[in-house]
């Protein structure tokens, strides 16, 4: 790409990005953010791509989890310790279910900012810009509170790599014991209203056990005590993602240091945008939202522009329709992808189509919303003959009352007593769990089926 350098997004049209008041703050932010080590490595990138290869394979699949927006306010390492050890459990289930290795992905360590469907939001007659997300500005409703300030990159930046630094010793110092994580599991089965999930839970219990018998355990196998833990984020701010964007010496490519995989959303997708024009020269794994307004055309331009070597696991193309919508979209983007001969992981966002206004007044996502919307991605790709290579929730291992529905369930007049999100819903520990389980008998189902076809 010879035209491109990290600062070429400047020169196409941005939209969904802050304008900064005080552009000598701004500058001193960015010549400071570039002289900070980077968060991320080129080889861990490369790697985690290669581990995408194989999900558009069919051969692993990939959990893509977190928050839906990192907060200053709630930081703090029991969040971090709590989101990651119910990935783990995801992750379990679904390797049970898929019999392939399950790729973990977190929405952690820089999903700080936030597309908004409005400029300016009101309150009481009062109106002021929108919250961008705290790398941007501040959730207090008030004139201060709400003004763009460069110095919170500097803040997102000291919280990424504090939570980088934990997530790093929790994959590698024991805390990701196999065993350990299975007894978590077992917690939840082992309430009534989960029952129903017991039976998967002692079969992946006897296969520990049989693998204990001949002598495979975390004392004897590394691999069973440590996990690859991966980190990814919306690259929504791009004076912070230019700053942490370096040249890799080993491969002669540019990377983003902000993160292992950085994504491009919905709301900022123009094949000629500042936000494609940037993720088009690095090398990390890149995500695109394709949600029901994606064309064809705009679907065939935007995979030769971000992956014109059409590397596999370069590019994730995240399906998010909403329940009910799936069939009248996915197809013919798949159709598009099939004719240019694209090597996607094709990933299902089943949260941000599913938002809706209770009836108690909170923006809240009905379980069986998001469950139905994971049904119909796979029950089209079955369809089509294609991968279904991954799910993608908005998630937190925190006990929070903000999604409905569950086992535990969560009703309108239940959301009020936790609900802490910054944004949007998200589902709570015992939701994503059951999810997983949910999400594991639609994989083992259609493992069952191929077999199936494949002796017939």
């Amino acid at each position: 790409m010879t035209n491109w350098s990290r600062a070429s997004w400047r020169n196409k049209p941005r939209i969904q990005m802050p304008d900064y008041p005080d552009q000598a703050a701004l500058n001193a932010v960015e010549a400071q953010l570039a002289q900070y080590p980077l968060l991320v490595f080129a080889g861990e990138a490369r790697r985690l791509k290669t581990h995408l290869g194989a999900v558009s394979r069919g051969e692993a699949f990939l959990l893509q989890g977190g928050d839906c927006a990192e907060s200053f306010e709630q930081f703090n390492s029991d969040m971090i310790r709590d989101t990651f050890k119910v990935m783990l459990q995801m992750a379990m289930v679904l390797t049970y279910g898929a019999k392939v290795p399950v790729v973990k992905l977190g929405r952690m360590a820089g999903q700080f900012a936030k597309p908004r469907s409005a400029n300016t939001e009101t309150v009481d007659g009062v109106e002021l810009p929108s919250y961008r997300g705290d790398i941007i500005n501040s959730l207090a409703f008030t004139p201060d509170a709400r003004i763009p300030d460069p110095n919170k990159m500097l803040q997102a930046y000291t919280q990424s790599a504090a939570t980088l630094n934990l997530l790093r010793a929790f994959s590698t110092g024991g805390f990701a014991d196999m065993s350990q994580v299975h007894a978590w599991t077992l917690g939840f089965t082992d309430a009534e209203d989960a029952a129903k999930y017991r039976e998967i839970a002692t079969r992946i219990q006897d296969t520990i056990d049989f693998m204990a018998a001949a002598g495979i355990t975390a004392k004897t196998t590394h691999e069973f005590s440590t996990v690859e833990f991966y980190t990814s984020h919306e690259s929504l701010l791009l004076e912070y993602e230019e700053a942490l964007t370096r040249l890799d010496s080993t491969s002669g490519k540019w990377l983003a240091g902000s993160g292992h995989m950085i994504w491009i959303g919905d709301r900022t997708r123009q094949p000629d945008g500042a936000h494609v024009e940037f993720a088009s020269g690095v090398q990390n794994p890149i995500g695109l939202k394709c949600g029901p307004s994606m064309e064809v055309d705009d679907l065939k331009k935007l995979m030769a522009k971000l992956n014109p070597e059409n590397e596999a696991g370069r590019l994730t193309l995240i399906a998010r329709f909403g329940a009910g919508a799936v069939g009248d979209h996915l197809p013919r983007l798949i159709k598009a992808v099939e004719e240019e001969g694209a090597n996607v992981v094709w990933t299902c966002d089943a949260m941000h189509g599913n938002t809706i206004k209770s009836s108690s007044g909170y923006k809240t996502r009905p379980f069986e919303s998001v469950l139905r919307e994971v049904r119909e991605f796979f029950g089209v790709h079955a369809a089509e003959g294609t991968v279904p290579g991954g799910v993608h929730f908005e998630m937190t291992g925190q006990d929070v009352t903000e999604c409905t529905g569950g086992v535990r369930a969560v009703s309108d007049e239940d959301l009020s007593d936790r609900y802490h999100t910054a944004c949007d819903p998200r589902l709570n520990a015992s939701q994503s769990l059951e999810l997983a389980f949910l999400v594991a008998e639609e994989l083992s189902a259609r493992r069952t089926a191929q077999a199936a076809q494949a002796a017939g």
